[in-house]
């Protein structure tokens, strides 16, 4: 089966958690006990660099999606204590996604990017093909040439199930730095014609860059 991720964003919003108590209890409580769900190999949160929310993204490496079916994980879950229960049920944002691995191509240095580019579409069934030959024989290519960009990993959402025409595919870039989003191949690689065709075609869109903030 091929790897999954869990890809969750937060956010304290305006609610009764203060964004210190949801800090100490996402790194020393929520995030530690699922690391020791079997599976579940890697865990890394990131924050937010851009002007958008919400401002927090967990990343959950997978042997595949199926672990977050298992009796380990629902034990987890579960079994939170009464700080755990009463953060996650006051989250200003809590938007959690399953996905399946499609493809994974450059070289990661190893552990975890110092910059994400998180970027989630969907789009008409009658269009994933050429999308896919799109990332495949452009896209990923060009963006492989660009120092500093150093792999990228394409995933299909598997749960839970998008509502209208909610983000179906993630492609998740992982970069040096910021800076790299300066280089003039990028900003080739984003000035194509066919990547004309398939931003203008999809049916939503949400771009994220996000830095590195901690593991657990």
């Amino acid at each position: 089966m091929a790897p999954g991720l869990l890809f969750v964003y937060t956010d304290v919003g305006d609610g009764p958690v203060a964004e210190a108590e949801y800090h100490d209890w996402y790194d020393h409580e929520h995030g530690p006990a699922r690391l020791r769900v079997p599976g579940l190999v890697a865990a890394y949160r990131y924050q937010a660099l851009d002007e958008a929310v919400p401002r927090w993204l967990a990343l959950y490496e997978l042997d595949s999606p199926a672990v977050l079916d298992s009796a380990e994980y629902k034990a987890v879950v579960e079994g939170g204590s009464d700080r755990d229960k009463f953060i996650m049920s006051h989250l200003g944002t809590l938007d959690r996604r399953i996905y399946t691995q499609l493809s994974d191509d450059g070289l990661g240095a190893g552990g975890p990017a110092p910059v994400i580019l998180a970027v989630a579409n969907s789009v008409p069934p009658q269009m994933e093909a050429d999308m896919t030959a799109w990332y495949e024989q452009e896209h990923i290519p060009m963006l492989l040439d660009v120092p500093g960009w150093r792999r990228i990993r394409r995933f299909r959402l598997t749960g839970p199930p998008p509502s209208g025409d909610g983000l179906g595919f993630l492609s998740l870039h992982e970069l040096a730095g910021p800076a790299v989003l300066s280089e003039p191949g990028y900003r080739a690689a984003v000035s194509t014609p066919w990547r004309d065709r398939i931003v203008s075609g999809a049916l939503s869109r949400e771009r994220r860059v996000l830095s590195f903030r901690n593991s657990f």
